[in-house]
Formats: structure tokens, sequence, C-alpha cells
């Protein structure tokens, strides 16, 4: 884990106005994922689209997706193809596979080598599919994870910036994700 936290700030420096042209513009970002516009984005060129787990589907810590993401899901399914729909979490824990294996088959959790910030996952994907990188669409609520990610692997991303969260259920993980994603959105 140090040696991926050293890789995050490593390459953040590297890719710094990337990272802040994804800060700040507003066109890169999106209060929710069931705020996303599946046939804009079908039109923009976007033929692969990759989700995170934690904030971007469920909270931090849920193995399931509330009613409103599984219909937003249900809508992807419909307008790009299941084998073209994967997440790629740093925690693909067996709970989640199963859960999307039954309710979304055809979804793929992508369980890379190195987790994000490491481009492996995404390139992982960009060999599945042999699309090229700017049909690629990662979505995901951190820029040292997900955004970073994208920016290495030069697919193209969206900025969650009101993750799901369960301060309810886990207030002190969840006070550290928000800690987390402050502290990026402060530095770029």
């Amino acid at each position: 884990m140090i040696y991926r936290i050293g890789y995050a700030l490593t390459m953040a420096f590297r890719q710094r106005l990337s990272l802040r042209r994804y800060n700040r513009d507003l066109t890169l970002q999106c209060n929710s994922v069931v705020e996303l516009d599946l046939h804009r984005l079908k039109k923009q060129g976007i033929k692969v689209l990759v989700l995170d787990f934690d904030g971007v589907l469920a909270s931090h810590g849920e193995a399931k997706l509330t009613p409103n993401v599984e219909n937003w899901l249900s809508k992807c399914l419909q307008v790009f193809e299941a084998e073209t729909l994967f997440i790629l979490s740093n925690k693909p824990n067996l709970v989640r596979i199963q859960y999307f294996s039954t309710h979304f088959p055809g979804i793929r959790f992508i369980v890379a080598s190195k987790k994000k910030p490491y481009p492996d996952g995404l390139l992982q994907i960009l060999r599945l599919t042999r699309r090229a990188p700017e049909s690629v669409l990662m979505i995901d609520d951190r820029l040292l994870t997900g955004v970073l990610a994208a920016v290495l692997a030069n697919v193209s991303a969206r900025l969650i910036t009101k993750p799901f969260t369960a301060f309810n259920k886990r207030p002190i993980s969840e006070l550290f994700y928000l800690s987390l994603r402050t502290f990026e959105r402060l530095i770029f």
C-alpha cells in the first residue's frame, strides 16, 4: 500500500494539469452516476463504461445497489452492450461479484494485478474490448485513484462529485474517504 501511495503522489505531480482539469471543468464532472446521460455519452463516441463501486454505485462497504442505481444500470444495459460494462474497484469482494452475477450478468468485475491508480485494470479492459482509449470512460469519485488511472491509460473519465455515502452505518470510514476526496480537490 505504501508503494501505491508513493506511485499515486508521483504520478499526480506529473499529471497535475490533467487532474486540475478534472477538478475544475464541470463538463468532466457529475454529481451522481445516475445523472449521466447515457445516450449523450454514446453519441460522444463512448463505447465502454468502467465504473468504480465504492462511492459511485453504492456507499463504502455496501454489497448491494440502491433501486435508483439498479434502474440506471438497467438503462446502461439497454444503451451499451453488457460486454462493454465493467466494474473496476479496489475492493472487488466475492459478495459484490455474486450480486452482479445474479442481478446484472454480463457486467464484469476486473481484478487487476495492481489497484488504481495503476492503470493496469483499464489497460486490461482495453485489451479485452479491443477498443480505442478515447472510446472508454472511467467513472470514479476520486482524483488520485480512478481519474488518475484514466489519465495514465489515456482514457476519458468523469469525476463523481457527490458520491454515495452512509455516515449512519460507517461514520469512520466515510469520514476517512470524505477527507481524502476533500484533500485531493484542494490540492488540485
